[in-house]
């Protein structure tokens, strides 16, 4: 029997501690899917386009192994079944991370009792990397290339600069 779990996510934008996570999972389990959550009706903006978000973790997993990449709307537990993924993979940076993913397990739990909830913690070098805070970074030209593959960084600073992403080659300057 194939274990096979699935780490889902906005990735708004995928940075380096979700890219650890997927790796770390993928060493733990035959097959990984990584599951990227299509906002059809937003709860919350994203800043790429579902279709952009699965091209830069695809780029970012040049050499993907076990590591499958699709988007997903509706019940991350329904996308779960069809996928037959009996594993959910969480990650935790920090303390306040705990109660929001035992609050979702718990309610998952109640959804689907055969699917379990399996948290990581991030390195600790990774621990204060968000896609929140990449993203103010980024949008006030500040340098994000410690913090997201050299894909990624592209993309949002063409994004910020309103440049072409695939030009863009370079960090951009501070600003005051």
């Amino acid at each position: 029997m194939t274990k096979r779990a699935v780490y889902p996510g906005t990735f708004d934008p995928v940075h380096v501690g979700h890219i650890d996570l997927m790796l770390r999972a993928a060493s733990l389990f035959d097959e990984l899917c990584v599951a990227v959550y299509d906002h059809r009706r937003p709860t919350k903006s994203v800043l790429f386009s579902i279709d952009e978000r699965v091209d830069m973790i695809q780029e970012a997993l040049a050499n993907p192994g076990n590591i499958t990449v699709m988007p997903f709307t509706g019940l991350l537990v329904d996308f779960a079944r069809r996928i037959d993924a009996r594993v959910i993979i969480r990650g935790l940076r920090v303390f306040s991370d705990f109660e929001f993913e035992f609050r979702s397990a718990l309610a998952n739990q109640r959804l689907a009792p055969t699917i379990e909830t399996v948290s990581l913690m991030t390195r600790e070098e990774n621990s204060f990397v968000s896609g929140s805070t990449v993203r103010e970074i980024a949008s006030l030209g500040g340098d994000v290339s410690s913090m997201v593959p050299p894909g990624v960084a592209r993309r949002l600073y063409g994004r910020f600069r309103d440049e072409d992403p695939v030009l863009f080659s370079g960090s951009l300057p501070l600003r005051d």
